[in-house]
């Protein structure tokens, strides 16, 4: 890991604004840029960005960026980045515009017959007369340019139209990137010199393994899909693609180690099996943090490690210092509010965590409905009144989710649907609001919440104390039509308790009682898939493998139109691609 930071400390960020000055000053307007200085100055840029000079980084960037491959690539990085962050829809605007202009910029670089268009006569000939070191370059910045406008594209536009556009955006770029691995084993072959060769293997690396990280992801009948219209992922491949560039001298080097980081501090949680490679996820951050020990990304990846490691007050102190480093990008703080929330949800601090989903409802964009859903779910966790200190009213609340409600791509986030639907329990056309049963614990189940608290048996008690409190209340409740579904939803959550403590038997009880409940549940038939998934688990940590492939399938191919079902989808895939590899792997 020593060549990856290499690299970035010939540009450190205190020379970065006189190395801007002066390359500015130096260059008249119509000068050409070459491409190891936009290399170069888009190192500077990256490196600036990462030490939370945002501003100072697109200042760098932005004269150049109709002029210049690399400016154009990361001044429009930065500016999508934003929007993805912010969620404004003037930021998004800006975004698609910056994407593309660089688009544009990429494009009079490129040669006039693209690779993927000549490439079979290209590798035919076995010569690489036909492309010119830029205008390899010029096909991976377009690719890079290319995957992120799509995102915004979905972002961006409801209609079918978009989503169509977006996902020929994709293919594309899959395409270039392809050819280009093609074009590296031939370098790499022929031995063949060229002086920026680790900056072309470095973008190389950096867009096939996120592509093949990303499809390897899918559940098995999406990867059917679209290995038929020419995709397929291979997520080892990916993994080592990924590796081997955050360990190069590459720019991309950050890039891919937080490319990395994401998969294992995120995906792995929320669409995987939630059990993380801490242990690899420390190492590759570790040299970036040492390089960049204020830089708010690296902080936050540092504090997500450290809660996925157990170590829940450490994450505390290190999300706040997190927030504490720079006031620039409050988006950045958005993420930290979002992930304290959650320690305190964990720890049962219920004012904490109220406080901290009251600032995301105040201050951040992205999903209003989830913000206010678990502000109300927080409060219902309090006491009367605690609820009325807070001067809140939790059934107006409630009512106001489906409002809040919204379109990415034309469809609804799945989450906020899962939100709406439990919310309605709270409708004004119902005679009497029905109370949700321990609805932050629920939310906190949905986002996988259970695997990290299972670190600490203490945390883990508390919660069984305050599952058992609420199975006794609900027996002393009048009968009603969500009886059953409250009752089949507090054994799950106490059988995840029992499994964190390793009392499988009891668990197992639990996860039975809700799978032989399934023809009475009225709403949430996402419980009898979730549990058989949660029953396979218990089934995989005493050794019955087959048992537990078996559950797994169940829950797969036996269960349809539920809540949430293609995250369940991307977890069993997940579970299912590691439990049948074979013993080698």
């Amino acid at each position: 890991m020593e060549g990856s930071s290499h690299h970035f400390t010939a540009f450190d960020s205190k020379q970065a604004s006189g190395h801007h000055e002066a390359s500015n000053l130096s260059r008249s307007a119509s000068a050409k840029i070459s491409l190891k200085t936009g290399l170069e100055e888009c190192a500077v840029a990256l490196n600036l960005f990462l030490s939370n000079k945002f501003s100072d980084a697109l200042e760098l960037l932005r004269p150049w960026a109709k002029d210049s491959m690399y400016h154009a690539l990361g001044y429009s990085t930065i500016v999508v980045l934003q929007a993805v962050m912010t969620f404004e829809q003037q930021d998004i605007q800006n975004g698609i515009s910056a994407m593309k202009d660089a688009l544009q910029t990429c494009q009079r670089y490129r040669k006039k017959s693209t690779v993927v268009e000549s490439f079979s006569s290209l590798l035919s000939r076995g010569s690489l007369e036909q492309l010119t070191e830029e205008e390899m370059h010029a096909e991976i910045c377009y690719a890079e340019c290319l995957l992120q406008k799509a995102a915004l594209t979905f972002v961006q536009d409801e209609n079918m139209i978009s989503f169509i556009k977006g996902g020929l955006k994709i293919r594309t770029s899959y395409q270039i990137y392809k050819e280009c691995l093609s074009i590296l084993h031939v370098i790499e072959k022929n031995k063949l010199e060229q002086q920026l060769f680790y900056e072309f293997e470095g973008g190389v690396k950096l867009g096939v393994g996120a592509f093949n990280l990303m499809l390897s992801l899918l559940p098995a009948r999406i990867i059917r899909l679209l290995e038929f219209i020419g995709f397929s992922g291979n997520r080892e491949l990916g993994l080592m693609q990924l590796r081997e560039g955050a360990s190069g001298r590459s720019m991309r080097a950050p890039l891919c180690c937080l490319t990395i980081l994401g998969f294992h501090t995120y995906i792995c949680l929320i669409l995987g099996t939630g059990e993380v490679n801490t242990v690899e996820a420390e190492s590759l951050l570790a040299p970036f943090l040492q390089q960049f020990p204020n830089g708010s990304l690296m902080l936050f990846y540092h504090a997500r490690i450290e809660l996925l490691k157990g170590n829940v007050e450490e994450a505390q102190e290190a999300f706040q210092k997190c927030i504490s480093v720079q006031e620039e990008w409050k988006q950045f703080h958005h993420l930290c509010y979002w992930e304290l929330m959650w320690i305190y949800v964990f720890q049962q601090n219920w004012m904490q965590a109220y406080y901290y989903s009251d600032l995301l409802c105040k201050e951040s964009k992205w999903s209003k409905a989830i913000y206010v859903f678990l502000k109300a779910a927080i409060l219902s966790m309090l006491p009367e009144e605690d609820v009325v200190s807070t001067k809140e009213n939790v059934v107006a609340l409630f009512r106001q989710v489906e409002s809040l409600k919204q379109r990415i791509a034309g469809k609804s986030i799945p989450t906020e649907k899962f939100a709406v639907r439990k919310a309605r329990r709270y409708s004004p056309m119902l005679p009497a609001p029905v109370k949700l049963v321990l609805p932050a614990l629920e939310m906190m189940y949905v986002w996988n919440g259970f695997p990290v608290v299972s670190k600490r048996k203490d945390l883990s008690e508390n919660l069984l104390v305050t599952v058992e409190k609420a199975e006794a209340a609900l027996q002393k409740e009048n009968w009603n039509d969500y009886f059953t579904d409250d009752e089949c939803l507090v054994k799950l959550l106490k059988g995840c308790c029992l499994k964190n403590l390793q009392r499988p038997l009891q668990a197992e009880l639990c996860f039975n009682h809700v799978i032989q409940s399934e023809k009475l549940l009225k709403y949430d038939h996402y419980l009898v898939p979730f549990t058989l998934f949660e029953l396979a688990f218990l089934y995989k940590s005493q050794g019955e493998m087959d048992k537990a492939i078996k559950v797994l399938e169940t829950a797969r191919n036996n269960y349809k139109d539920y809540s949430m079902e293609s995250r369940l989808h991307f977890r069993i895939q997940a579970a299912l691609h590691l439990w049948k590899k074979p013993p080698s792997n």
